[in-house]
């Protein structure tokens, strides 16, 4: 068993290229007094694909509770998605 080891070395790993560990992030949509509902659906439905019905909801949810978490993905999607909605300057922030 030693001369298997000494013969066949373990192999070293570079943590940065070898192993990748995924963090859900979410994209948070807040209140605002300048955007209609309009706008604020269309811009959704562009940014996360989803349904009329859903942008609805999320936009409802925005102006009774004052923010709603409209996206949860990988850090790449997030920071693209939240790109979207903020070209039209709607208010979002991602957590981790």
């Amino acid at each position: 068993m030693q001369k298997e080891l000494v013969n066949n070395p373990v192999k070293d790993f570079d943590s940065e290229s070898d192993v990748s560990i995924r963090t859900v992030s979410k994209v948070v949509l807040f209140n605002d007094e300048w955007h209609s509902f309009d706008e604020v659906i269309t811009q959704l439905i562009k940014a996360i694909n989803c349904s009329f019905e859903k942008a609805r909801a999320h936009t409802f949810e925005v102006h009774v509770k004052g923010k709603s978490i409209v996206f949860i993905g990988d850090m790449k999607d997030c920071l693209r998605v939240s790109s979207i909605l903020e070209e039209i300057a709607l208010n979002t922030q991602i957590i981790t």
